[in-house]
């Protein structure tokens, strides 16, 4: 009996490695198994972390800032909206490459920080800096530490409140694009910030929708991949804006800038940034599983349908509407779920899809910019002391 070689998205193991595609499509394939890995591990470590970080949380005057750079920021801009509501502190995302630039604007001497550190390699400059400004300028703070690396710096900075999750090392992607990195970083925080056991029921349907999306969707997004779009909007409400924006992001990296992009909310998209569409433009839309939110959804895919300026208008939702199965990719099993669960199979499908109108357009996805004029991790960074 013949041994079927292995395969991912449709293309052998030795094809994708011949081609520099093999660790993309592995991070992506990976990210099921690696979500229920990060579930447990959070799982074992909750009382601690709610010790450690209650002082903060609980604290009406006090604030947490959710930060990291690039798809580590989006993180923070995802989960942001949820934990503020659920959170006694206030709690903000705000990029490192933000925080960095113009500390004054964010960080209150006088009001009790957890600053929540987001890094794949844990070395990005500004990530450190982030928490050497924080621990100078701010008299009561903690770090959460979210990284995938053990051996980076962030996870050994020299501060005095510190406590560090630390990612299977499976999740310390080696491809250039962060796919599973950010998948298990935005469960790890999530998990780890609401109460005990909430996920408990939540993460087999999670992480098997997310499988479902990496099975069952590449018929369509091979379809998309394959109409090489030269412009592409990723569109999402509440969670789904940041979601949104590490979707362009993802799928720049992986082409290497030659499609340009373009995110926003429904709502926010008939505001200007509409005029983006032309007709070889595709339109993606995370839609909520909130009733409410939904029917902006709606409200903004049918009239993009209407206006018939798009080249496709594509929804990814939960619950599939009958009058749409065509341009929509199904998300299984998540009918009643909250949006922050909707999360990792939505991002699921547009790494896909980044992954293959990559491979389409001849680029390589583990290193797309082989000029190095942009770096798995960043350089070029000037870091200056902030004067007194």
């Amino acid at each position: 009996m013949t041994k079927t070689a292995p395969e991912f998205f449709g293309t052998t193991e030795a094809e994708l490695q011949a081609t520099n595609a093999i660790w993309t499509a592995r991070e992506i394939a990976q990210q099921p198994v690696m979500l229920q890995r990060t579930h447990a591990l959070v799982a074992g470590l909750h009382a601690q972390l709610q010790a450690f970080v209650a002082p903060i949380a609980g604290n009406p005057a006090a604030r947490v800032i959710l930060t990291g750079a690039g798809t580590s920021a989006y993180i923070g801009q995802c989960l942001a909206p949820l934990l503020d509501r659920r959170l006694t502190a206030r709690v903000d995302a705000v990029p490192t490459t933000d925080l960095v630039c113009a500390p004054q604007l964010y960080l209150d001497p006088e009001q009790p920080l957890l600053l929540v550190s987001f890094g794949r390699s844990g070395n990005s400059p500004e990530s450190i800096a982030a928490v050497e400004l924080a621990e100078s300028l701010v008299r009561d703070v903690r770090h959460l530490v979210v990284t995938c690396n053990a051996q980076g710096k962030l996870a050994s900075a020299p501060v005095a409140h510190a406590m560090t999750i630390q990612l299977p090392d499976e999740t310390h992607d080696t491809s250039f694009a962060m796919t599973s990195s950010f998948s298990c970083m935005m469960y790890a925080t999530a998990a780890a910030l609401l109460p005990a056991g909430e996920l408990d029921a939540r993460i087999d349907p999670i992480a098997q929708a997310t499988e479902a999306v990496i099975e069952d969707a590449l018929p369509l997004l091979q379809t998309l991949a394959n109409a090489h779009h030269d412009r592409v909007v990723y569109l999402g409400s509440g969670l789904f804006q940041g979601l949104a924006r590490e979707a362009t992001l993802k799928l720049g990296e992986l082409t290497n800038g030659a499609v340009a992009t373009c995110y926003d909310s429904p709502l926010g998209f008939r505001h200007g940034p509409k005029t983006f569409v032309t007709g070889d433009t595709l339109v993606v839309v995370f839609v909520s599983n909130d009733p409410y939110t939904r029917r902006y959804d709606h409200d903004l895919i049918d009239e993009l349908r209407r206006d018939g300026v798009a080249a496709r208008v594509i929804e990814i939702s939960a619950q599939p509407r009958a009058s749409a199965l065509a341009d929509t990719l199904a998300v299984p099993g998540l009918e009643h779920a909250s949006d922050l669960d909707l999360l990792w199979p939505y991002i699921a499908a547009a790494q896909i899809y980044a992954f293959l109108h990559s491979r389409v357009r001849g680029v390589t996805p583990d290193n797309p910019n082989p000029a190095g004029i942009v770096n798995r991790v960043v350089q070029g960074v000037q870091l200056y002391a902030l004067e007194a």
